[in-house]
């Protein structure tokens, strides 16, 4: 009966399913054969009814049946229970009931003293038959599981010989015929032949076993390959279908007023400004593909050095405020002291983008970029009370050229902001959250480790072992 094999569950180390899937085999052969051991003990009974005394044999069937009805028990509830369960299940619930096999050998050991030199020589004959055919089955039942094999067979060699020994040394006081040497050099011979190839069977079975976890292993590591190349062509052709799309209005709108500006020339101190706008928009989109493309390829410089809070939020707010002014809007800074550790160049222009399109979505109301210092994390957020996000897009603001729909004052951006963002801090081994409510407004946290150094410095090396081909990443300040 052949067990059905489990594909390894993720994170399954190969020796643990190995032995689960040991354990497996051993369960859904020996079960099939349980019945059939019911029958060869009514056929080994049969045999010796009227040749051995009748209580012996009647208290070696009872304690043969006893211990066959615990085991189809057990493995009945094996296969309710525990065959659907993991590795571990099945290898704890083997140990705790792998004694019944050697007890078992050590019942059919022991039917030897029943018949051995006490009934007829072609009794003896089936009965010999019937107990070397336990032997030789036991190897195709058992030799999944090496330590139940060996425990088996050892069980009942050494039982056989023990019978045979007491027959032939303490009844017979060794002047028995000569044959019963060599029944005892037969056993012993069989004995050593059928562990070694138990040893044999054995390494078949767990060389499959390793053969498949490996197979298994290799083919959810093509599946992951496959579906992340499948994932890069769709961001890729997505990313070009955007890039088109967005970059084709500045630029026929840059060929109309050029047209216009040729046709009426008198226009352009009207027009001049409005070609300015179309290339800042153009020069843009271009920065921000390109800042993606270095993003992508690892080829971004981080060099890690101190950052006062204070001077940071500064530095925000003499760059943002008078775009915040020039729509009318409040800003407000709430500072808080402390210093962390990271890099500069990149941290501002998170932060940029997260004002950046505060401003670029909010018409009323104001912009909060305060920093708070809770424990050993500094806090930076950005609050506005524009447009908001609803809970459904919350997830997909933060990918390539997604814009929110229907929302007035997308329509005019790139998509590109929140993504670089993500990925920025995603080097900087910062956390970022957000938590929006459509039409109430949004706030982007940012989570910083408090002169976190160590952590700093060790973020900018897996940064450079994650990319072989960046530049190298600086060293703390």
């Amino acid at each position: 009966m052949q067990a059905q094999t489990a594909p390894p569950a993720a994170g399954t180390a190969e020796s643990e399913w190995i032995e689960g899937e040991l354990v497996r085999s051993l369960m859904a052969t020996a079960r099939g054969t349980q019945y059939i051991g019911l029958l060869v003990i009514a056929v080994m009974a049969g045999i010796l009814a009227g040749h051995t005394p009748m209580p012996a044999l009647l208290a070696w069937v009872a304690v043969s049946l006893a211990m066959s009805a615990y085991r189809i028990g057990f493995m009945t509830a094996y296969a309710r229970q525990i065959s659907r369960q993991a590795a571990p299940q099945r290898v704890a619930f083997m140990a705790r009931h792998a004694w019944s096999w050697p007890l078992s050998a050590l019942v059919w050991g022991l039917s030897v003293a029943l018949f051995f030199d006490r009934a007829p020589l072609e009794t003896q004959f089936l009965c010999w038959l019937i107990v070397a055919g336990l032997g030789m089955f036991s190897l195709n039942s058992f030799s999944a599981h090496l330590s139940t094999m060996r425990a088996y067979l050892n069980t009942l060699s050494v039982t056989m010989l023990a019978a045979l020994m007491w027959r032939m040394g303490v009844e017979l006081g060794f002047r028995g015929p000569a044959h019963h040497w060599w029944m005892v050099a037969l056993v012993g011979i069989i004995w050593l032949l059928l562990l070694q190839a138990a040893k044999r069977l054995h390494r078949t079975h767990r060389r499959n076993y390793e053969l498949q976890y490996r197979n298994a292993q290799l083919i959810e590591s093509l599946t992951r390959q496959t579906q992340a190349a499948l994932d890069a062509v769709e961001v890729k052709n997505r990313f070009l279908a955007s890039a088109a799309h967005d970059i084709r209005q500045p630029v026929h709108a840059l060929g109309l007023y050029a047209d216009w500006l040729g046709n009426e020339p008198e226009l352009v101190h009207e027009l001049a400004p409005k070609i300015v706008e179309s290339t800042k928009a153009v020069n843009a989109l271009f920065d921000s593909l390109f800042d993606l493309v270095r993003l992508d390829s690892g080829k971004v410089t981080v060099r890690v050095e101190p950052i006062r809070v204070t001077d940071l939020l500064h530095d925000l707010e003499v760059q943002y405020r008078p775009l915040a002014k020039a729509k009318g809007l409040d800003f407000r800074v709430r500072g808080a002291p402390g210093e962390i550790r990271s890099d500069p160049i990149l941290l501002q222009r998170i932060l940029g983008n997260l004002l950046s399109n505060s401003v670029k979505y909010t018409e009323r109301g104001g912009i909060l970029l305060a920093a708070r210092v809770t424990g050993e994390v500094v806090r930076v957020e950005v609050w506005d009370t524009g447009v908001g996000i609803a809970p459904e897009h919350q997830d997909e603001v933060f990918r390539e050229f997604f814009k929110v729909p229907v929302h007035h004052g997308t329509e005019d951006g790139f998509g590109l902001g929140l993504a670089i963002v993500s990925r920025l801090t995603t080097i900087l081994g910062h956390r970022l959250s957000l938590r929006s409510r459509p039409g109430r407004g949004t706030v982007f946290r940012l989570e910083m480790q408090l002169d976190d150094t160590a952590g700093a410095a060790l973020r900018a090396q897996q940064m450079r072992d994650q990319f072989p081909g960046a530049p190298p990443a600086q060293p703390p300040v």
